[in-house]
């Protein structure tokens, strides 16, 4: 007779636009494939585009979405007390004068409790109570109203990175506005605490995590994210698609300007005929896009050809620092375009449209998208600190530079740049490394286990 499926319910307190939801989505998906009944639990915008939205995003997976767009709509999207399916606007662990995420550190207790009582909520419909085992990506809300609805079913976390800098931050010295600072870091590492194990994608993100939430080694798993089959070599009408992509249907953006007010040309396009050098992510301080910037304009005087740089991704208004098209005018870059948020399924033909990424990011606890590029077939320029250094094996798949060094960001521009026999050659051998230890399908039965392990054990 069959054994009856687990249940496992997966949450997350963000709607759909960093990396942590396409792990999420993927995670979901291989515990789906290992005999596992999976209901997943996200935060979700009807008001931002199909992206935010978080029943598109997790199509086909049994999905209890919870609305932060009625919140949005009133006058104090954070003191919102709605129906069924809507919560208060969340928070984020950054700090971005002005946005409509404000950071948890900044939020007080009435705040607070009516997060953990929405949430509270979604987990009762969710069926939180009756699953065998709660997968809680991030340290959020979500983990204290766990702890009040299901407090005995066992919880598997899964922190991302973000949370380590907030906490970082205010090891350090927090903001005179973070007011409940201390209040949230001892939060973060009671939920922390609460859970039975903890995974962490890479050993140099497992030892910031174990110290900023004063966790003993052995409460981590390291356990790598992945990449699906779609992410392949392939061959791509580039010329087409930098046409369609930044002339015909446009997505980049200026600051407090829509989507599509960022628009070439296409006589603007010919330095997409060369080498095209590629940075995907969001806009934030840590991923160091004006340093990119300056080390691509100074290499430029040194490389061979035509060359341009393309900056894939940045959430519509969402950024920090100096926005890069600010960064692009400061530097008189005729060969930099912003090709605005895209979905991750059409990050394949982007990739194979190109030659080279290039991730000048600190803190970066892993970096997804190196191993993404790389299963296209890209040798990567990253960061020598981190998950990147994990990932990209310099000289053999890729560059490592120490972090924040533009001459030394810029000098491995020029030789990937200048030597395409060598730069298809750590391409070769990039693609061969991540087939070998990145696939969901091995993390996905890495995981089920880990979870099977879990709902064995008595609490």
């Amino acid at each position: 007779m069959p054994s009856t499926p687990k249940k496992l319910l997966m949450g997350i307190y963000f709607y759909p636009r960093g990396g942590s939801a396409h792990v999420c989505r993927a995670i979901a998906r291989q515990f789906e494939g290992n005999g596992f009944e999976v209901t997943v639990l996200s935060g979700s915008r009807s008001d931002h585009g199909a992206h935010a939205m978080a029943s598109g995003f997790y199509s086909g997976l049994d999905l209890r979405p919870v609305d932060f767009t009625p919140a949005l709509a009133g006058e104090d999207p954070l003191g919102f007390e709605g129906e069924p399916g809507s919560a208060p606007m969340h928070g984020s662990y950054e700090d971005r004068p002005g946005a409509e995420d404000p950071v948890l550190a900044s939020l007080g207790e009435v705040a607070y409790e009516l997060q953990v009582e929405a949430w509270s909520r979604e987990l009762r419909r969710g069926g939180a109570a009756d699953a065998d085992l709660l997968y809680l990506h991030h340290l959020t809300p979500l983990n204290e109203a766990a702890a009040r609805v299901a407090p005995g079913v066992p919880i598997l976390g899964h922190v991302h990175g973000t949370e380590l800098l907030m906490l970082e931050r205010i090891a350090a010295g927090a903001p005179a506005g973070w007011i409940a600072a201390e209040v949230w870091a001892e939060r973060l590492r009671e939920w922390a605490a609460a859970c039975e194990r903890i995974v962490i994608s890479s050993a140099g993100g497992l030892e910031r995590a174990a110290a900023v939430l004063d966790l003993d080694h052995a409460c981590f798993v390291c356990v790598p994210n992945g990449f699906d089959s779609s992410f392949a070599p392939r061959e791509v009408d580039r010329p087409a698609l930098w046409r369609r992509q930044l002339a015909v249907a446009p997505q980049g953006w200026r600051p407090g300007s829509p989507p599509g007010s960022v628009a070439y040309s296409e006589a603007d396009l010919a330095p997409l005929e060369g080498t095209v050098l590629l940075y995907t992510g969001r806009f934030t301080e840590v991923k160091r896009l004006p340093l990119l910037l300056e080390a691509y304009a100074l290499a430029k005087p040194r490389l061979d050809g035509k060359t341009a740089i393309v900056l894939l991704g940045g959430f519509p208004g969402e950024w920090e620092g100096e926005h890069p098209i600010e960064a692009i005018e400061r530097l008189g870059l005729v060969d930099a375009f912003l090709a605005g948020w895209h979905s991750h399924a059409e990050l394949p033909d982007f990739l194979n449209a190109s030659d080279l990424l290039v991730h000048a990011s600190v803190n970066e606890q892993f970096g997804q998208v190196l191993v993404e590029a790389m299963a296209c077939g890209l040798p990567a320029i990253g960061v020598d600190r981190g998950g990147p250094a994990a990932i990209v094996d310099d000289p053999e798949t890729g560059w490592l530079v120490p972090p924040d060094d533009v001459e030394a960001l810029a000098a491995a521009m020029v030789e990937a740049v200048n030597d395409p026999a060598g730069r298809r050659h750590r391409g070769e051998r990039a693609r061969a490394e991540v087939l070998d230890r990145y696939t969901w399908e091995q993390i996905g039965s890495d995981l089920a286990l880990l979870a099977d392990e879990l709902v064995a054990v008595p609490l």
